[in-house]
């Protein structure tokens, strides 16, 4: 029962996988040809339509880009090196800045080449569906932060309801397979001496040593990663190490009781009083 419990939290796990994989991956780009044809003679008149009136971003972002209620656009090398980041602003919102699903593709292009291209900025090529094609290729460092984590608000009940599933059927199992290990198939009434092996104090003295090099390791990692977040130009704390090193240090800890009450603690076993007056 307890390797039926692990493999069935492996399946439950590769399903969980597989609903946040789905949330997470970018929708396809449809190019339209029409679309792409016209950017170029479109963008200086519409896009100023667009920003000026029909979405009315000069309201937060000012006539000339210089900025508001909303962040200034004049001179941002954010959008500047990053094209496509303008075209997933305005689609999907940030913020308090919201999306604009009302805008035609002709018009989201036409009022992100706009503002990509006036007050002084210049982008190297114009916004296209291909080059934003290509940029959802690339995974976003926002996607990536809450894929390794769970945060609530991003959870829904099948994913709540999997991730504990999956926690009481390992923990089952792993509690499952360490009794047979320790105590072994049958309990058998009685004081139960152990005697240790130089193999299981081998065992247990690197355990614990290690328990002490993860430690350090996710320490440092810890303050590397907190220099970076602090930094001018911030870097995505590497969450992965941080987690290889925290489930280390808590395995190896694991391991080092596991030896201890295997092979250096004695133990009792009682029996179990069967008699009362209900018959379970």
């Amino acid at each position: 029962m307890p390797w039926v419990a692990i493999v069935s939290a492996a399946i439950m796990w590769i399903i969980l996988l597989f609903l946040f994989n789905k949330e997470t991956a970018p929708e396809p780009v449809v190019v339209d040809p029409a679309v792409v044809a016209n950017i170029s003679k479109e963008y200086p008149t519409l896009g100023k339509t667009v920003y000026e009136q029909t979405a009315g971003c000069a309201g937060c972002h000012g006539l000339q880009g210089q900025g508001g209620v909303g962040p200034k656009l004049t001179g941002d090398t954010k959008i500047l090196t990053d094209p496509v980041y303008v075209h997933t602003i305005i689609t999907k919102g940030k913020g308090g800045m919201p999306a604009f699903p009302q805008l035609k593709d002709n018009e989201v292009y036409a009022v992100a080449n706009y503002v990509l291209n006036s007050w002084g900025n210049k982008s190297e090529e114009l916004l296209t569906p291909a080059l934003v094609a290509e940029g959802q290729t690339k995974v976003d460092p926002a996607v990536l932060k809450n894929r390794s984590r769970f945060v609530p608000e991003d959870l829904k009940l099948p994913e709540i309801f999997l991730g504990t599933f999956i926690l009481v059927l390992l923990t089952y199992g792993l509690i499952g397979l360490y009794s047979v290990w320790a105590e072994g198939l049958e309990l058998h009434p009685g004081i139960h001496k152990v005697r240790s092996t130089p193999l299981a104090t081998l065992g247990i003295l690197t355990t614990l040593g290690l328990s002490i090099l993860f430690s350090v390791l996710f320490v440092r990692q810890m303050v590397t990663d907190y220099a970076g977040w602090g930094a001018k130009e911030p870097v995505m704390p590497n969450v992965t190490a941080e987690g290889f090193y925290a489930a280390m240090i808590l395995l190896m800890l694991a391991a080092s009781i596991g030896l201890y009450k295997k092979y250096f603690m004695d133990g009792e076993v009682l029996v179990e009083d069967t008699s009362g007056e209900f018959p379970w």
